[in-house]
């Protein structure tokens, strides 16, 4: 479940997303997430690509601040309630959410969400004793 996350730090300006996507693009690199907060002046891209080593290289040599980081994929029920069955089991363990996103895509029939915490094995460990499958990690790449 516990898969490689790449965030890309880009200026909060027209084009910037655009630069930083298509020098991915450019490289063969394929997005299975993106998920973008951003400030007045900065932005951070969270993004699950096919290969997260090779991205955060490509990135860096354009000039783009860049770092991976461990997030947990898990799989959940697609239907209304889905997300509450697993927000439920983290909030009954006290996992404190840094932050949520969804994939597009299915594993399996089963919708894909990446969570980030303050504990990503705690994490891992507290879904997989409650039921939630493991999630293979070349499986979400190829998503």
């Amino acid at each position: 479940m516990i898969i490689t996350q790449l965030s890309a730090f880009i200026e909060n300006k027209p084009g910037r997303l655009l630069a930083a996507v298509n020098t991915l693009a450019e490289a063969g690199i394929d997005i299975r997430a993106l998920s973008l907060a951003d400030t007045d002046e900065y932005g951070i891209v969270r993004l699950i690509v096919d290969r997260p080593e090779e991205a955060r290289g490509v990135l860096k040599e354009a000039g783009i601040a860049a770092k991976l980081s461990h997030v947990v994929a898990v799989a959940m029920n697609d239907k209304p309630g889905g997300a509450v069955e697993i927000l439920g089991v983290l909030s009954d363990a006290g996992i404190n959410l840094e932050y949520i996103y969804a994939c597009v895509g299915h594993l399996s029939g089963k919708a894909l969400m990446v969570i980030r915490t303050d504990d990503y094995e705690k994490t891992e460990k507290v879904l997989s004793e409650n039921g939630f499958a493991d999630v293979d990690p070349s499986d979400v790449y190829k998503l």
